[in-house]
């Protein structure tokens, strides 16, 4: 494939994810299900009022606002507009100074060594090319500043989700990598390489809210609010067998990863993340 149309696919594969972020409810998801994560990284980070910070891939602010909150001056970026819109409303309603901008984690529109603190929550891991993304992460962090990422992990539940949706997804263009691999210590390792210093790992598990009654409850949440499962269900839409193949699909992964207690009335289920922490030299 030449370059030019390498370039196209990238296009392409970028207008679909900020197309597909855009679908159902995601401000909603991150909410209800994983609310936790923005102020575990942001703890992480030790983050101060005295810190200019970057949440790239921010979403609709799931660390952002916890950052500002402790008085940071906070620039959240992402490539879907209407996560930001959802964010800025949010960061309004509770009396928060935040500036959102559209960009690509891949491109980042600022100066080099702009930020005492880049961090992302489940957000970073989606862009197709890692290296090219680890690269801007490090380049707008100063010397002596922080890095901080929670990542999903290829093995948790999330990681698995996407593995279940795969055979029924369209294929990714050459050249795009899996963003469960941002889950795996060696990965991360070879991405940031000699470039950071410090680098630690700690794996930790959210727990759902106990919200679902059946495995097919759960399913369903996604169905309605999750961009890339809505994504999954379109591309089979004209198809009513490979739609009910995925139905099935879904609702048999929940259901072997229900771990509720016995006789209990709602499912249990959590997802493994990854945090990862580091100065950069």
């Amino acid at each position: 494939m030449t370059s030019t149309a390498v370039q196209d696919a990238d296009r392409v594969l970028k207008e679909r994810h900020r197309t597909m972020w855009a679908w159902g409810d995601y401000p909603r998801v991150a909410s209800d299900l994983i609310a936790e994560l923005g102020p575990v990284v942001v703890e992480a980070a030790g983050i101060t009022e005295r810190d200019r910070v970057l949440d790239v891939a921010a979403g609709a602010g799931n660390a952002t606002l916890p950052a500002a909150t402790r008085g940071a001056r906070v620039v959240a970026s992402d490539l879907t507009p209407e996560l930001l819109a959802a964010g800025r409303r949010e960061a309004e309603r509770r009396g928060l100074s935040v500036q959102w901008v559209e960009a690509d984690v891949e491109a980042l529109p600022f100066p080099d060594a702009d930020f005492d603190v880049v961090m992302s929550v489940v957000g970073a891991m989606f862009a197709p090319h890692h290296q090219q993304t680890a690269d801007e992460i490090l380049r707008v962090c100063r010397p002596g500043g922080t890095v901080a990422m929670i990542n999903w992990s290829r093995q948790g539940l999330i990681g698995q989700l996407f593995a279940t949706m795969a055979p029924y997804a369209p294929p990714p263009p050459p050249g795009a990598q899996p963003a469960a691999l941002w889950g795996d210590e060696d990965h991360v390792r070879e991405l940031f390489g000699n470039h950071v210093r410090d680098l630690r790992f700690e794996r930790r598990e959210v727990a759902y809210p106990p919200s679902f009654e059946k495995p097919a409850d759960l399913r369903d949440y996604y169905k309605a609010y999750y961009g890339p499962t809505i994504a999954t269900y379109r591309a089979v839409a004209d198809d009513a067998r490979r739609t009910a193949d995925l139905d099935r699909d879904f609702a048999d992964f929940f259901a072997r990863n229900d771990h509720r207690a016995p006789g209990a009335a709602t499912g249990a289920w959590s997802a493994e993340y990854l945090i990862v922490t580091a100065q950069k030299n």
